[in-house]
């Protein structure tokens, strides 16, 4: 299926009521307005399709780089290709759900999730963050270094609160993953969100790690990880 298939697809897809609810979250015009269920079908009849991906992720419509994401091979992109992605991602639900999802697919997760962490911009770092949940959500643990992971649990405590906004998410989701997902560093991630407390995000929301970490654990699901991490 060429490009041009798939955005005439894409286009007729699309409804109005979730055009404007994606535009009333951050999404900026050209986009159609596509329920991501809606793309399964099509994605099934794609696979993995790293040249088109590519294409489709350059419009700059955002139904078309969400679609991308499905259908990107992320062992196939080096990470070159990764920070051309981020640097196109505009708002956060392509940040953290479209190139920090493809990411966590990828072999150079971990340093190129490094990498964005340090760097200083809201959504590159919330895209970095974001990455470290999806992985510790699907991947064994003995693939981190606890060390390292614990370290980063020593970088949400001393600067969450003055974090840009949408790296306060990321980071608060990330204690709460570690918590969760991450037996080894359970008990830490536990102190850790006992000590940051709620987090103030705008005027209105509240972040509460430590909570969310005890209704999974009363659930029994310490240890939880998904089978997949793309749908």
């Amino acid at each position: 299926m060429d490009f041009e298939t798939v955005m005439q697809e894409l286009e007729a897809l699309g409804k109005d009521r979730l055009k404007k609810l994606y535009l009333s979250n951050g999404a900026r015009e050209p986009l159609f307005g596509v329920a991501t269920g809606e793309m399964k079908p099509l994605a099934r009849k794609i696979k993995r399709n790293q040249p088109l991906a590519e294409q489709l992720y350059a419009t700059g419509n955002y139904d078309a780089m969400y679609f991308a994401g499905v259908i990107a091979d992320p062992v196939a992109m080096t990470e070159a290709d990764f920070d051309r992605w981020i640097d196109g991602a505009y708002f956060y639900m392509i940040s953290d759900f479209v190139v920090a999802v493809t990411l966590a697919e990828s072999p150079i997760a971990q340093q190129v999730a490094d990498k964005w962490i340090a760097s200083g911009e809201d959504l590159k770092m919330s895209a970095g963050w974001s990455c470290y949940c999806w992985l510790l959500g699907s991947r064994p643990d003995h693939e981190f270094s606890e060390s390292k992971l614990s370290g980063l649990l020593d970088r949400v405590r001393e600067t969450i609160h003055q974090a840009p906004e949408r790296t306060k998410y990321a980071m608060s989701n990330f204690v709460y993953t570690v918590g969760v997902s991450y037996v080894p560093l359970h008990e830490k991630a536990v102190e850790t969100a006992t000590a940051i407390g709620e987090v103030e995000v705008g005027k209105k929301k509240r972040l509460q790690p430590l909570a969310n970490i005890r209704k999974e654990i009363d659930k029994g699901r310490l240890g939880f990880k998904r089978k997949y991490v793309r749908c």
